[in-house]
Order: C-alpha cells, then sequence, then structure tokens
C-alpha cells in the first residue's frame, strides 16, 4: 500500500520545487499515520516507555523516503525510524515521520509529522535549507527555512518581535529521568524558573511551530536529535527568530524564540554552568 501511495505522489509532485514538495509530504505522511491510527495501531518501546514507535511511524516514514528516493533521488534520507542513505547531491532530507509519538499512541491531538533539508552533514549543517511541519488535527502545515519566509498554509506568519524571557512562555522538555541528575536540572531549572509560564507538551516540531508563529515564546531542550530539532528551527529562523545550541550542566541544550528571548535564555545557562 505504502509503495503505491508514493508513486501515485511522486506522478502528482514531478515538478513541486523544494518547499512546495516538503509541504506535500508532511501532509500526506501525517495523514496516512492519523487514519493508521483510527484503525488500531501496533506500539513498540525503544528505550523507555515514553520512546515508543509504533505501525504508523514506520509506514509514514517508508512513504516519504519512497517519494523521495523517486523524486530526489541523488539527495540523502535520515530518518527516525532507521532511513539512512547517503546520497550524492551534498543534501539530505531528515525526516520525522510522527513526532510526539507517545502523545500520538495516547490518543492526543498534540503531534505532528516534519522534516527538514540541509547541506552538509544532519549533525552539522553547512546550510539549513527548510523545515516543514503538518499537525494533522488542526490542518496546519507550516513551512520556512533562513531565508524562506515562514508561512502556515500559504500565509506568511508575522515576524518575532523582541520580548524578554520574563514575559513570554516557555515550551521545554525535561524527562523525569534527567531530573535525577543535579546539573541538567539546576541547568534546566535556571531558564524554567524566569519564564512567564511553562508549557510542556510532548512533541518538539508542534511547540516550535508555535514559537514560529508566536503562539508559544521561546523553547529549550537539551540533547535533542537532527529530526526533532532541525524542522522547527528552520520555521523559527523563518520568522525571524534565533536560535542557538549552549552547553550547560554537561549537555548542548537547542535553544529558540525571539532574539531577546533566546540571548536571556543563552545567557542563564551559561550562568548554571559556571
Amino acid at each position: 500500500m505504502v509503495a503505491a501511495l508514493a508513486k501515485t505522489f511522486a506522478v502528482a509532485h514531478a515538478e513541486d520545487p523544494d518547499d512546495r514538495l516538503a509541504t506535500a509530504l508532511v501532509f500526506n505522511a501525517g495523514r496516512l499515520a492519523w487514519r493508521m491510527r483510527e484503525g488500531g495501531v501496533k506500539t513498540d518501546y525503544k528505550t523507555s516507555r515514553t520512546d515508543v514507535v509504533t505501525d504508523a511511524d514506520r509506514a509514514a516514514e517508508r512513504f516519504i523516503t519512497a517519494a523521495l528516493a523517486l523524486l530526489r533521488p541523488e539527495d540523502g534520507l535520515l530518518g527516525e525510524e532507521g532511513t539512512e542513505r547517503p546520497g550524492r547531491s551534498g543534501r539530505t532530507w531528515v525526516i520525522d515521520p510522527v513526532d510526539g509519538t507517545y502523545n500520538f499512541a495516547s490518543g492526543s491531538d498534540y503531534w505532528c509529522s516534519a522534516l527538514a533539508l540541509v547541506e552538509g552533514s544532519p549533525q552539522a549543517p553547512e546550510r539549513l535549507l527548510l523545515g516543514a511541519v503538518h499537525r494533522p488535527a488542526m490542518g496546519y502545515t507550516w513551512c520556512g527555512g533562513p531565508d524562506l519566509p515562514t508561512t502556515r498554509g500559504q500565509k506568511a506568519v508575522a515576524r518575532l518581535s523582541p520580548a524578554p524571557l520574563d514575559e513570554v512562555s516557555l515550551a521545554t522538555y525535561l524527562h523525569p529521568t534527567w531530573m535525577a541528575r543535579p546539573e541538567v536540572h539546576a541547568a534546566w531549572a535556571a531558564v524554567a524558573r524566569r519564564a512567564a509560564t511553562l508549557r510542556m507538551l510532548g512533541a518538539g516540531s508542534v511547540d516550535l511551530a508555535g514559537v514560529a508563529e508566536g503562539t508559544l515564546g521561546a523553547w529549550t531542550q537539551h540533547s535533542v536529535p537532527a529530526w526533532d530539532w532541525l524542522p522547527g528551527k528552520a520555521l523559527v529562523e523563518g520568522a525571524g527568530g534565533r536560535t542557538r545550541e549552549v552547553t550547560s550542566g554537561g549537555v548542548t541544550w537547542c535553544i529558540a524564540g525571539n532574539p531577546t528571548a533566546v540571548e536571556n535564555i543563552a545567557e542563564l545557562l551559561k550562568e548554571a554552568h559556571e
């Protein structure tokens, strides 16, 4: 079924530029996962009870990678569920077929399909070209990048205005096991207690799309894989926001938001590290 869907998709999108292709891929992957969940999916556990994967994750990733193999055969692929194909073009598509899988498997609507396109290694890209995120429950699709103004549903989002951390909401996540590591918890708490309010919702790319459109003020999380960071990072930068990576408490924290809040977070993390 997935192979047939990918072939049909490839015919319909053969002439698409990268940004239009990206939005179509995440839209269709998200809808595929949504339909599969309605019929019931099998859930497996990776490293913990909250680190889960479902049949829908795997099917959505197979759909995206099969479509890209037909439409962008020279590009590399890196997916959360195991896809890793070196490319010849110097570009790589970084894929998160279902971000927020614990939410997805629990029946929550706070999840999405996401991807990014980079030049160079996905672990340290020479250039971030774009990110795309689709949240099926809301019908929202975001796309943007450093040189591509961020849109939601083809309408440009407002540019992010400077505002200090103590005036905005902070979206974040800290797994309970990391709370037992004093140096990590201290770094996180140094930031969290300075925000106007906290949101811990469990899907980083949805959070970062919210930051890009201004419904959330800023975001930080440590040890973030490329597929959880790059799609939303692209959206925030495409909305005039800033992104940074700062080491504190023995881990690296990814930060995104309006320029003032990002600098506030970076300084608090540096102070906690001293």
